[in-house]
């Protein structure tokens, strides 16, 4: 059956055996099992790619506040047991999924016509978030190079400050007693009549910090709305310009490039949170903030709250990075027999123990902050945006040799960043490579540098005075329900219309055959508890939804328009390929349905020499001129 057993054609591109042509590209090397795609060097350089693309700015900023929040150490119970039934099952089909067929996010639908749209939305959803996500590794670069000062321009109110800025909090009035009546006087009154005020009815003027004005004011220039788009922030373009240049320069080769760049990106910030960890550790207030965080302020009750349970779900979900296209991008670069389950397995478990470490490195060093200003931990507290750059960077200025440790904070987010985003430029330039394998072979360097040039342009929009309400737009509509759309229809198409049994053996054929008791936990995952988990986070996102704002700032109604536009071209493209494909089947409607919902003929293993019997009838349409074979369409099971 060797001359029928070909591999599948690309709609740009005959795929050709390695048996039959030694053509390849810096892509793929001459070890390589799979030449025309190419294959990671080694085990090493898969695994720290796939943690540093789950492991991103979310660890630092978003789990560490979300476990304060949520009750402490108490929110780690629901936070588990969501990475067992929810976040594990989805990134262990993924990984499968592409290693089994050596194809990117938008071909590997050969396993399901119908639902090839699922991969297109993945890829576009992916696109726009890598346009903002660089921006953001822009703002960590900024303040990386204005830490190379004696004095950190945010530590105190400089020229640029106003009224309102102060680095304590500036007492208004206050309840004091006089000539024996009590009485609500302003505290320069108070003050200036020796009288002292009643304990509890302080209260205090509206104070920022000067890290708060300065983010605004300085590094963002902000204006007053997403209407007043303003100039743009030419310093930040060029923090722009080199972050897509150092991007460009990691994939240029691709996995053959950034799998060596991510032995320094994935494992430096853990030297740098040790460092922080270490050094937060022994300052006064240290434990404070991690009581706090993880401490005797854990409050176990707070698992009542169905809220709390939403929130571990959806932080589990987006920190692993499953159904963006990227999981899928990754895993098809493996050998075919590379153990994907163990893999999954680390690289899960990887991310949220590096989840909770970050939230003590944070947190030793937001409770000394509390003790110097005098302030509760509560107070000092924040998420996103405002932890990365008003916060944390408050909060290094109370230590000595500040600049040194803004630089190595900085330093971190800005890896964290990049081995996110080269994984996600790695799933668009995967996309193009299965659509056009042959350009990708010519001119690799050429796309890779096309790509990130006009991702660099639509970025420019970020980096204005209204730039920071256009990434906030940008995330609140597509990294939003778009994705748990993907994630629904991509589990609910794999094991319900594919066949979960049938996916089972096929990832039997890469790992080996397993006993009914291996298998038996991912079934009940798969089948049952993972799509109800994910509907129900898709049910309640949109049931919760509401307009953007950044801060107090409400956005316009055309903003809300283009962010509803901007969701709405990314999951259309489920029902429009649908629809095409249905109507390019023969026979009537419901024939033509069954038969969208068939695999392709194609689809199976990459290479001849993993098909196997199960898949040994696998030929190229377009091949069956060049050896004249007549075609067989079917794939026995």
């Amino acid at each position: 059956m060797g001359m029928l057993s070909l591999p599948g054609f690309l709609s740009c591109g005959k795929k050709k055996d390695f048996s039959l042509t030694n053509e390849k590209d810096a892509h793929s090397g001459d070890k390589d099992e799979n030449l025309e795609r190419g294959n990671w060097s080694n085990k090493g350089d898969y695994l720290l790619s796939m943690v540093g693309y789950a492991v991103g700015l979310g660890n630092v900023w978003r789990f560490p506040y979300l476990t304060y929040q949520n009750g402490g150490g108490a929110f780690l119970i629901p936070y588990t047991l969501m990475l067992a039934l929810a976040g594990l099952p989805l990134f262990f089909m993924e990984c499968s999924l592409g290693q089994f067929a050596s194809l990117g996010p938008v071909s590997i639908w050969r396993i399901l016509p119908l639902f090839q749209g699922v991969g297109i939305t993945m890829v576009v959803i992916s696109t726009f978030v890598t346009i903002y996500y660089n921006v953001i590794i822009a703002y960590a670069l900024y303040y990386l190079f204005a830490s190379f000062q004696k004095v950190l321009p945010w530590s105190d109110c400089f020229s640029w400050a106003d009224e309102f800025c102060s680095k304590t909090r500036i007492v208004n009035d206050c309840n004091t007693t006089l000539n024996g009546e009590i009485i609500r006087a302003n505290y320069s009154f108070v003050t200036g009549n020796n009288l002292t005020c009643i304990n509890g009815t302080i209260s205090y003027k509206p104070v920022q910090f000067p890290s708060e004005q300065y983010w605004n004011k300085v590094a963002l220039q902000r204006s007053s709305g997403l209407e007043e788009t303003g100039k743009i922030v030419w310093y930040l373009a060029l923090c722009l310009l080199l972050s897509w240049i150092i991007v460009g320069a990691a994939l240029f080769k691709g996995i053959k490039s950034s799998g060596k760049v991510v032995y320094f990106t994935a494992l430096f910030p853990y030297v740098i949170l040790l460092i922080l960890l270490v050094r937060g550790a022994t300052l006064e207030g240290a434990l404070d903030g991690i009581e706090y965080y993880i401490g005797r302020q854990s409050n176990i009750t707070k698992l009542m709250e169905a809220e709390v349970w939403k929130d571990a779900a959806t932080q589990i979900f987006y920190s692993l990075s499953v159904a963006w296209g990227g999981l899928v991008a990754l895993s098809s670069y493996n050998r075919f027999h590379n153990n994907c389950y163990s893999d999954a397995i680390v690289v899960c478990v990887t991310n949220c123990v590096t989840s909770v470490f970050a939230g003590f490195a944070i947190f030793s060093i937001l409770g000394h902050m509390a003790f110097v200003s005098e302030r509760p931990v509560s107070e000092v507290v924040d998420s996103g945006f405002e932890l990365a750059f008003v916060a944390y960077p408050e909060a290094l200025t109370q230590l000595p040799l500040s600049p040194l440790w803004s630089f190595l904070f900085f330093f971190m987010l800005v890896l964290l960043g990049l081995d996110s985003q080269f994984a996600t430029i790695e799933t668009l330039t995967t996309t193009i490579q299965d659509i056009c394998p042959k350009v990708m072979k010519k001119l690799r360097m050429q796309v890779t540098m096309g790509l990130c040039t006009a991702l660099f342009l639509l970025g420019l929009i970020c980096v204005t005075q209204a730039g920071i309400y256009w990434i906030n737009l940008i995330d609140h509509f597509c990294a939003g329900w778009g994705i748990l759309v993907s994630a629904v229809l991509e589990i609910v198409g794999i094991v319900y219309i594919y066949g979960g049994n049938r996916f089972i053996k096929d990832i039997e054929m890469m790992i080996g055959k397993k006993s009914r008791l291996f298998w038996l936990w991912w079934k009940m995952c798969w089948f049952f508890l993972t799509p109800a988990l994910l509907m129900a986070i898709l049910v309640w996102s949109l049931i919760t939804f509401s307009n953007p704002t950044y801060g107090s700032v409400l956005y316009p109604a055309w903003g809300s328009a283009v962010g509803w536009c901007m969701i709405i071209f990314c999951v259309i493209w489920i029902p429009i390929v649908a629809i095409i494909k249905i109507v390019k089947a023969e026979g009537s409607l419901v024939e033509r349905i069954v038969s969208c919902c068939r695999p392709a003929a194609n689809w199976g293993p990459y290479l001849e020499s993993h098909r196997g019997e199960r898949y040994s009838h696998i030929v190229d349409p377009k091949k069956k001129k060049e050896h004249e074979i007549p075609t067989v369409y079917a794939i026995v099971y």
